[in-house]
This record gives C-alpha cells, sequence and structure tokens, in this order.
C-alpha cells in the first residue's frame, strides 16, 4: 500500500485490488489466493502468481473504483469524477481537430460541457492505459475520432506507437450521475 498517500487514495488502492481478486474468483480464470498485483515501473498493475496471459487495468476516482481483466489482451479502464477541469485542460490533451469537435459538441455555455471532456480526457486516459509505455504525447499519439455522444456508448479511436497506427474501440458510459466510465481492450497479436 503506498505509505505516502492519503487515507482515501489508501482505501481507493486497496479496493482496486479487492475487486480484481473477486473479478479473478468470479471468472475462474486462476486461484485468485496466488495471485498478487503489482505495479510496474509505468504504474502499471499486473498479476504475479496468476495465468502469464491474464491483464488488469485499474482505476479510481471519487467513490468509484474501476477494474478490468483480460486473457490474452492489452486492456485500459478509467473512471473519472465529471468536473470542470477536463474542460479547462482541454487544449493541453485535444488536437486542433478534437477540440473543434468537442466545441460542436458541447459549447461552453451548455450544461453538460463538463461530462463531454470529462468523457474525451477518460477515453486518452484509457487509451493510455492500454499502450503501457510512458512518455505518450496525448496530442499526437492518443487520437480520438467523431462520435455521437451519449449516456453510453463508443469512440473510435487510434493509438501512435512506435510508427504504427492501431484502431481501437473505447466502449463508455456512466455508471451513476457525476461520473463516467471508459475502457477498452486489445487481443494480443
Amino acid at each position: 500500500m503506498p505509505a505516502t498517500a492519503d487515507a482515501t487514495r489508501q482505501a481507493q488502492w486497496l479496493a482496486g485490488r479487492v475487486l480484481a481478486h473477486e473479478l479473478l474468483r468470479s471468472t475462474g480464470t486462476a486461484d485468485e489466493a496466488g495471485v498478487v498485483v503489482h505495479n510496474d515501473a509505468t504504474g502499471r498493475p499486473w498479476l504475479a502468481g496468476g495465468e502469464q496471459h491474464s491483464a488488469l487495468s485499474l482505476s479510481h476516482s471519487g467513490v468509484w473504483v474501476a477494474a478490468v481483466l483480460a486473457q490474452g489482451a492489452r486492456v485500459g479502464i478509467d473512471v473519472e469524477m465529471i468536473r470542470d477541469k477536463a474542460q479547462r485542460l482541454a487544449s493541453k490533451f485535444l488536437n486542433a481537430d478534437e477540440w473543434a469537435a468537442a466545441q460542436a459538441a458541447a459549447p461552453d455555455a451548455h450544461a453538460a460541457a463538463p461530462a463531454h471532456y470529462t468523457l474525451l480526457w477518460s477515453a486518452k486516459e484509457t487509451l493510455y492505459k492500454l499502450a503501457g509505455q510512458r512518455g505518450i504525447i496525448f496530442k499526437t499519439q492518443l487520437l480520438l475520432s467523431t462520435f455521437e455522444s451519449g449516456e453510453s456508448g463508443e469512440i473510435p479511436a487510434t493509438l501512435v506507437v512506435g510508427g504504427a497506427h492501431t484502431r481501437h474501440c473505447i466502449c463508455y458510459s456512466q455508471p451513476s450521475p457525476g461520473y463516467v466510465l471508459t475502457y477498452c481492450h486489445q487481443s494480443a497479436p
């Protein structure tokens, strides 16, 4: 458990591990009693003592903790409390085309703007977690295509890493009022 984190962060950290073990138990993919969740140098969680091809992604925000477990695939998940922070920082993580699409979908004065920008941030966080590499530039390497925004749906996305462009579909929903959840998986080659 991270000793330097405050009590809330420690509780979220622990809840993520409990949720990961519950997923392992409920899917029967491994004897969850012998599995330990570790974090690599990038902070990405991985399972020790479990199936070699199991991938895990964790996220937490506010009162929510989210986890996704996959066999033979890379995964990413993000849960975010809707706040105006993503809207204020949008120019830092959205490229010009994404920015224009976001402004058309949720003008600044529109009441749904904070939720829309939080969704875009969450989608990019999910793609970042799927990539599992440090140094990724959100504006140029995590690309979101236009989509019809709703309470749930899919966002077409492209991940640009090492000169390769891979296409992905980020699923999203609102698990409860005031939150967005995004996730994505990529089958192993």
